[in-house]
């Protein structure tokens, strides 16, 4: 439901005193200068992310760290999958710029994500890697804003390439089908819980020691951190530089304030982790 700040702004009570007749002129005209443009939203007034929600909720599992996807299960549900990928394609591009930028980007990691899925099924279960199928990434094969989409152009160009929302963690929600990668939400992503959402698959991830951990010496961080490293350098969180980003989420990686300290100092090396690419089966 679509609700107007301005009509519960006229609901709420204005203090009791007033020192003349003057000042509840002053307050009934700022009240009515209030601007009736100003919405709460919600995802329905934009678009219906529920069934994708539903089959996420079904068909992936969640473990230590990580998640494990039932394929069989999507490929018994791959019509909804497919309505799904339908509805997002009725989106005109003119009523997606018109959203505001958290129901945006929760819309094309959903593309994304549900895209990724419908590519694995194409092969599966003949299949033990995304890397299996030809040009996976570059394939032009999701429909949006009237155009056949490539995954990289979701992913490179539409959301990191956009200059529109500076948002690393987004690399934590879209998923790769691979082990090596983030887990894979089990729910869709949504404009009016996205930051809380981005939050938990940031510290999930951070948190699983098979891909992030400091032995001692080293800090062992997963790839992703070099192959993006750009965009966890460009401010978000006060973070100019990616040892300023993982202090951040010094909780999640279990480091103490002298490590942290000595990681941003650069006393503490940096290291890549190895990634699976292997499928991210059940």
């Amino acid at each position: 439901m679509i609700v107007n700040i301005a009509l519960i702004a006229s609901l709420i009570a204005v203090p009791a005193r007033f020192s003349d007749t003057e000042d509840r002129a002053s307050i009934s005209y700022e009240r009515n200068k209030a601007p009736v443009e100003v919405l709460f939203y919600s995802d329905n007034a934009f678009i219906d992310h529920s069934a994708f929600d539903e089959l996420l909720k079904n068909h992936v599992r969640p473990i230590k760290g990580s998640s494990a996807v039932d394929y069989a299960g999507f490929k018994r549900d791959r019509a909804i999958l497919h309505n799904y990928l339908k509805s997002l394609s009725s989106v005109s591009q003119v009523a997606f710029d018109s959203w505001p930028k958290e129901y945006q980007l929760a819309f094309l990691i959903n593309a994304y994500n549900a895209g990724t899925i419908a590519l694995i099924l194409t092969r599966y279960p003949k299949i033990e890697s995304i890397r299996q199928i030809r040009s996976p990434w570059s394939k032009k094969f999701v429909s949006l804003f009237g155009k056949k989409l490539s995954l990289d152009t979701i992913e490179h160009d539409m959301i990191r390439g956009s200059g529109r929302y500076n948002e690393p963690r987004i690399h934590f929600a879209v998923n790769c089908a691979s082990i090596g990668c983030p887990p894979l939400l089990n729910g869709a992503y949504k404009g009016e819980t996205l930051d809380s959402q981005l939050e938990a698959s940031t510290r999930l991830f951070l948190s699983d020691k098979s891909r992030n951990f400091y032995d001692g010496k080293r800090l062992n961080i997963s790839k992703i951190f070099s192959w993006y490293r750009k965009d966890f350098e460009q401010g978000w969180g006060g973070a100019n530089n990616l040892a300023e980003f993982l202090s951040l989420y010094r909780e999640s990686l279990s480091l103490n304030d002298v490590q942290v300290r000595a990681l941003v100092n650069g006393d503490i090396k940096i290291k890549s982790t190895s990634y699976d690419w292997g499928l991210n089966t059940i």
